[in-house]
Formats: C-alpha cells, structure tokens, sequence
C-alpha cells in the first residue's frame, strides 16, 4: 500500500526540501502541497489523503487551527506538525500529532520520523471480535403460543425441513428457523453440532453408546431417545467428550 501524503508549508525551500526527504527516506507520495492553511482546509472538505505534514506559521489559517478543524473530520489525516519554534510542541501532542520536526531540517530526524510512521500505518490492524450473536433466551413456540425458554435447558434440538424442534427438560417447542441459524445462537463451547439434523447440550450428555464406524449414540439426561454423532463429526465428538 502506497501512502499519501500533503505538505501544506508557506516557505517554498523549505516544502522541497522536506519533499525530497520524503521521496529519499520513505515510499510515501506527495500528492500536493499548499502554502495557505485555508487552502488546505478547503481541499479536506472533499478529499482525503493518509499523511499531513503541517507547518504551524501558515497564512489565512495557522497549523495549530487547522489540525483542530481535522480533528472533527471523520477521515483525517496523521499529522506531523513542522516548525522552527520548540515552544510549540506540548500543544502539538495535545493535538495527537504523530511527531514534530524542527527546522531547519535534520536529515536523520526526518529519516527516522518517517521509518516509524511507515512503520505505524502499515502495520496489521488487530482483528477485533464481532459481537456475540449467542444468546441466553429464546422464544420458542407450541401449541400456537410462545414461550420464552432458557438456552441452558435445552437438551437437543433436530431440523424439521424449515424449522427446528427444540426438546427441554420441560417439554417439545418449535423454533420457526433452520437448525443451521438456531445454531447461530448457541454457544459454541456448550451446543455440539453433532449431525447435519441435531444438535446437543453437551453438558446434558448422560450416556455415550459406542456404535458401527467408530461413531455414535448419545442419550441426554432424563430422555430416552438416541441420538446419531455422524461418522464427520465422530473425531471432534471424542476431543470434545474427551473419549
């Protein structure tokens, strides 16, 4: 991924030399560069770019200003704020700018400046966990009224063509979904998909009958009914139960 970047600076040695830096030291692209803040504040309203390296003297609009003015921006840029003036640095962090670099220009500052902000923008994201869709509640239906049941008292479930027949300890409802999205709202660490047509509550396991290809029957706690574990699942069925 190529980054880009603006260099809003009024002093026009001092914009190509820094932009010579950054085509020296780094494979950031310079797309633009301006020499008025409100230039630069106009060109943000519609378009975006990864990188600012923002002089703070600018005309029109100064660089503290306009770095305040891209913080409300829902795309804004990383901002590297130049200057020939330190005592401006503590605001400029206020500011979450990503470094500050002073003038004149320190080659191996820069070189440096810019390894760590290549560095930081290039670096994978962290994944972050959808929301969990399990659920601890369901509303289950039988004898045309609904009933709301806890995810924790059911012992199975098996797929009836478009529906899902939920067994309790309390009693039979039907669930008006597929078993492949009554699924979705099971914990995974507790519900086992142990057949494409049934799903069990691990915890409600009561006795395992070994049965023909090294699969099985189980049967759940207070039920008599035996329940396949198809030959596919047989091996995660015995990491699971521990067999």
């Amino acid at each position: 991924m190529t980054l880009r970047a603006i260099i809003a600076e009024d002093e026009f040695p001092a914009q190509e030399e820094l932009q010579y830096l950054i085509e020296t030291y780094s494979s950031i692209e310079v797309t633009k560069c301006f020499d008025d803040g409100l230039d630069v504040l106009k060109y943000f309203q519609e378009n975006t770019t990864d990188i600012l390296f923002l002089d703070i003297n600018l005309p029109s609009l100064d660089g503290m200003m306009l770095a305040g003015s891209l913080a409300n921006f829902k795309q804004k840029p990383i901002i590297v704020f130049t200057t020939a003036y330190k005592e401006h640095a503590a605001k400029a962090f206020e500011l979450e700018a990503f470094d500050y670099i002073l003038k004149p220009y320190s080659e191996e500052r820069v070189a440096s400046m810019l390894q760590k902000l290549e560095t930081k923008v290039q670096a994978p994201k962290p994944i972050t966990p959808e929301p969990s869709q399990t659920t601890e509640r369901l509303n289950v239906w039988k004898e045309e009224k609904i009933y709301v049941i806890n995810v924790q008292d059911i012992a199975y479930a098996e797929a009836d063509e478009k529906q899902t027949v939920v067994h309790t300890k309390d009693g039979i409802y039907t669930y008006p979904g597929s078993i492949s999205t009554f699924e979705e709202l099971l914990s995974a660490g507790i519900f086992f998909r142990c057949h494409r047509s049934y799903i069990v509550n691990t915890e409600r396991i009561h006795e395992i009958l070994p049965w023909f290809h090294n699969t099985y029957l189980v049967k759940m706690k207070g039920m008599d009914e035996q329940i396949p574990v198809s030959r596919s699942k047989a091996k995660q069925f015995r990491q699971i139960m521990r067999l």
